[in-house]
């Protein structure tokens, strides 16, 4: 893995922000506005359980559930650069989830990144698939 990756880089840096917001350590509406300007306007994603969800489901996501999840942990591991173009890149990595005393998830998921003309990175797709 090559840490100065910057689609990587943004693979962390998101999974703080939403650390931070799900689990209460950031609980202002300004961090959740920085988590959510991450996200393209025209954002999709299909969750672990076959739901999907548009960029308006996104965003009443969040919204509604900033400190939720006390003690939230998450760990990322095996970024891996799918594909890169000046358009964007894939990724895929596994996502590791666990709550105090409770029971912790693994998920597999790829995000399509839309690169804009001025080099900001936004998550355009995102599919999470419940590891088995």
């Amino acid at each position: 893995m090559n840490a100065t990756n910057p689609y990587f880089d943004d693979v962390l840096s998101t999974h703080v922000l939403i650390r931070d917001w799900l689990s209460g350590e950031a609980a202002a509406a300004e961090n959740c506005a920085q988590l959510l300007a991450r996200f393209s306007p025209d954002f999709t994603m299909v969750a672990p359980g076959g739901k999907q969800l548009d960029g308006a489901g996104l965003t009443k996501f969040f919204r509604a559930a900033g400190g939720s999840r006390p003690g939230l942990a998450m760990r990322i591991t095996d970024l891996t650069l799918i594909q890169e173009s000046a358009a964007g890149a894939s990724v895929t990595y596994r996502e590791f989830q666990s709550l105090p005393g409770g029971d912790s998830t693994e998920r597999l998921s790829t995000v399509v990144y839309e690169k804009t003309a001025a080099g900001t990175l936004h998550w355009r797709h995102l599919h999470e698939t419940w590891a088995a």
